[in-house]
């Protein structure tokens, strides 16, 4: 419990440094799903993409942990994230608005190996506030 914690804040802590590097360091196998836009990054490269553009869109994106909640193969997560919408992507011009939203995210862990994650959120929350 203790271990998958600590992973968790160090993943965390990478994030917020935007470190891509730092961040897939800790998964055994990088795997994200987010289920507010129905997208799925799975292994390192489409993990990398994923990190290169949202740190793109959202230079100062900062997660900050609210709490966590342990299960024998996960740890569920509650959190705020905020960022400023600086950089366009594929799907929406920069709007230099700033965005802050509850989110939660299943971290799944093979013993004490973090394997992937899973992310909800409110798209529209944040389009509301990005708009």
């Amino acid at each position: 419990r203790e271990h998958r914690e600590a992973t968790l804040r160090a993943l965390l802590e990478a994030q917020n440094d935007h470190d891509p590097e730092a961040c897939l360091a800790l998964f055994a196998h990088p795997r994200y799903q987010l289920v507010g836009n129905q997208r799925v990054y799975d292994g390192a490269d489409e993990v990398r993409k994923y990190y290169a553009t949202t740190f793109g869109a959202f230079p100062d994106l900062k997660l900050e942990l609210i709490a966590a909640h342990h299960a024998d193969a996960a740890v569920f997560v509650e959190m705020w994230m905020s960022g400023s919408h600086l950089g366009s992507r594929r799907d929406f011009e920069a709007t230099g608005k700033h965005f802050r939203a509850r989110a939660a995210a299943l971290f799944q862990f093979d013993g004490a190996a973090l394997i992937g994650a899973r992310i909800y959120y409110d798209t529209g929350t944040i389009a509301r506030q990005l708009a």
